[in-house]
């Protein structure tokens, strides 16, 4: 059978497709590159426009991949099943019920192309439940079955890899130097087209985008060819002000309003010719944080680490101190790039988090030890299920807490008692809504899984995390738990990620992490405010709390550790101001540059909103020397 490859176009019609667009992205491909990626591949417009010799196309959604499958490996038998589908809606809702689970891979491919040439204005949307959920068309003729068009794509898909997976799968695995990748995720949200960001049963959150701003920068600086499109917003047009961008005008084709249905979409280009080097140094361990277990504690640096590195990737230094080590990423950063690390925090939950991670080379937790761990103990006081009751967690959860941390105190070996508080810490920071304590009860909980699995399960899984991320990069590091101001440690490099303070909002971490805190310290020495509904107790008192001190703190710290490279990550919105910190590092240090990335924080003393106060911040990273 001849085949028309001139006819090669998607064979779904999908919401947020690309086909109008593309005399606009075809100016930013690359004359010459490896394999095509296109790890959101929805409709496939740009795919069947280039029709690659070489290609990996991926979604999350297993249903459509299958599709695609089908569609190049069976496409004759398939054109032959949609023979049967009727345009009606009593059959469309019959087939819409049925469990894609029960049905060959043909018949729900089938299923998958009759439901979006039928439902209405071509939806492919689920429930939390992943139920596709869209109602009826009311079309009056669509054309189910388009044998030219499937053929033409089968011919196109013919040496293509489908793969079933998430875009950080995906790429992680398969992207290399010189590849030209094609990201289009659900928009970020703009108007009523805010709706439709849920393609799987996974919402697309802010945090998300974000998340995917890092990997886009990654990727670029590994030597990719990468194209992106999403929503001409300002919070899009922020995450990307370092990249080359453009504002076009697209239609919209999921609202239901007509007139509506347009707006303007952002093209982002970032090529390895214009982008700034990153270091080629090799990682120990696998990539930057494969394997390290991110929480979303207030401050982190998680999501920024390659820029982070990229602003001391020339310098010379062996040893690096992190005075203010929070989650402990950039600690792990470093000790992933092979650098002694002396990592610090003034909070005990924190400090475990760098034994567990940073000063710890080898040591795991056991199946014996998980078993002792996990173990009833009939001698566990009911401290917690007495104190927070009803609070945070079930009364189940609250009797588990109690016994297991009786029976952390059973461990002898030091490293193994931090990795199982370490554990239990993250366990319960991933199980309570938005990780923080500031509230009781099940507000803003979302579904997600985190929110499903029980504190039992949470810590089981954390130690299969924990453990997977324990490695050893052959030299001596160490976890302090002291004020900055009388940590005894000198370093090359020292880190300095302080408390921000803002004018809007508190930078309490006792207040939001209280529990952890006490879970660790198992109380001693603190003072419950019973009067409060959430149980905390009274907070550390810290230098860096109040913008009445906060200059002095910085002084001071600058003065502490003036012999060492100074590196310093701050925020745009918070005191000291840019300014103010070049001029204080400039007293102490020859050479000061200020780098800055645009970042958004989803909660903490960044994120807590005061009227029109935005989340939206350029994150600063000083560095100073000699």
């Amino acid at each position: 059978m001849k085949i028309d490859k001139s006819k090669a176009q998607p064979f779904l019609k999908w919401a947020g497709g690309k086909k109008q667009l593309i005399p606009e992205l075809a100016k930013y491909i690359p004359k010459s590159y490896g394999q095509y990626i296109e790890p959101f591949i929805g409709g496939g417009a740009l795919f069947f426009y280039l029709r690659p010799d070489r290609a990996i196309l991926a979604d999350s959604s297993k249903e459509l991949i299958n599709c695609y499958r089908v569609v190049r490996d069976n496409v004759e038998l398939l054109i032959h099943e949609l023979q049967r589908y009727k345009n009606e809606e009593a059959f469309y809702y019959r087939s819409r019920d049925l469990d894609p689970d029960e049905l060959s891979p043909i018949e729900r491919a089938a299923r998958t192309i009759y439901l979006n040439k039928t439902g209405y204005n071509g939806l492919y949307r689920v429930n939390k439940a992943g139920k596709f959920n869209v109602p009826f068309g009311r079309r009056l003729n669509p054309q189910i079955c388009n044998a030219a068009i499937l053929r033409s794509a089968s011919e196109a898909l013919h040496r293509t890899k489908l793969v079933a997976a998430d875009y950080k799968t995906t790429l992680k695995k398969y992207a290399k130097k010189g590849d030209f990748i094609y990201l289009d995720p659900p928009y970020y949200p703009a108007g009523g087209y805010a709706e439709f960001k849920r393609y799987t049963r996974k919402f697309f959150y802010e945090e998300d985008h974000v998340e995917l701003h890092g990997v886009f920068s990654e990727l670029v600086a590994k030597g990719c060819y990468v194209l992106l499109t999403n929503s001409n917003t300002d919070f899009v047009r922020r995450q990307y002000s370092g990249f080359e961008y453009r504002a076009i005008n697209a239609r919209r084709n999921i609202s239901c309003d007509a007139s509506t249905r347009h707006g303007e979409d952002l093209i982002i280009f970032g090529s390895p010719t214009r982008s700034r080097r990153i270091s080629e140094e090799p990682l120990l361990h696998g990539t930057l944080l494969e394997k390290f277990p991110g929480t979303r504690l207030m401050g982190s640096k998680y999501r920024i680490l390659s820029f982070i590195w990229q602003c001391v990737q020339d310098l010379k230094f062996d040893t690096v101190l992190d005075v203010f080590s929070g989650s402990g990423a950039v600690s792990y950063m470093f000790k992933q790039y092979g650098k002694q690390v002396y990592s610090n925090d003034f909070m005990h939950f924190a400090y475990y988090f760098a034994k567990a991670l940073i000063e710890n080379n080898e040591i795991v937790l056991s199946a014996n030890d998980v078993d002792g761990l996990m173990k009833p103990n009939r001698k566990a006081g009911r401290f917690i299920s007495q104190t927070f009751a009803g609070l945070y967690f079930t009364d189940a959860e609250n009797r588990f807490l109690d016994s297991i941390r009786a029976n952390i105190e059973l461990i002898a070996h030091p490293l193994k008692r931090a990795m199982a508080l370490a554990t239990l810490t993250r366990a319960c920071l991933k199980r309570r809504p938005r990780g923080v304590f500031t509230f009781v009860g099940d507000r803003y909980d979302d579904g997600r899984r985190d929110m499903r699995l029980s504190l039992q399960e949470h810590f089981l899984e954390n130690v299969r995390f924990f453990n997977g991320a324990v490695f050893d990069n052959r030299r001596n590091n160490c976890a302090f738990h002291d004020d900055v101001f009388d940590l005894k440690v000198s370093a090359d490099l020292v880190y300095i990620d302080p408390p921000y303070v803002t004018p809007h909002s508190d930078n309490d971490y006792v207040r939001r992490y209280h529990f952890v805190e006490g879970l660790v310290r198992e109380w001693e020495g603190l003072d419950i405010q019973e009067h409060t509904r959430t149980k905390k107790f009274r907070s550390y008192e810290t230098p860096f709390s109040s913008k009445d001190s906060i200059y002095e703190a910085f002084d001071r710290l600058f003065e502490k550790f003036g012999s060492s490279i100074l590196v310093v990550s701050y925020s745009s919105n918070s005191i000291p101001d840019k300014a103010d910190l070049v001029s204080m590092l400039k007293k102490r240090k020859k050479h000061v540059h200020a780098y800055q990335v645009p970042l958004t924080y989803s909660h903490g003393n960044q994120g807590d909103k005061v009227g029109d106060n935005a989340n939206r911040v350029l994150e600063y990273v000083f560095v100073a020397y000699d």
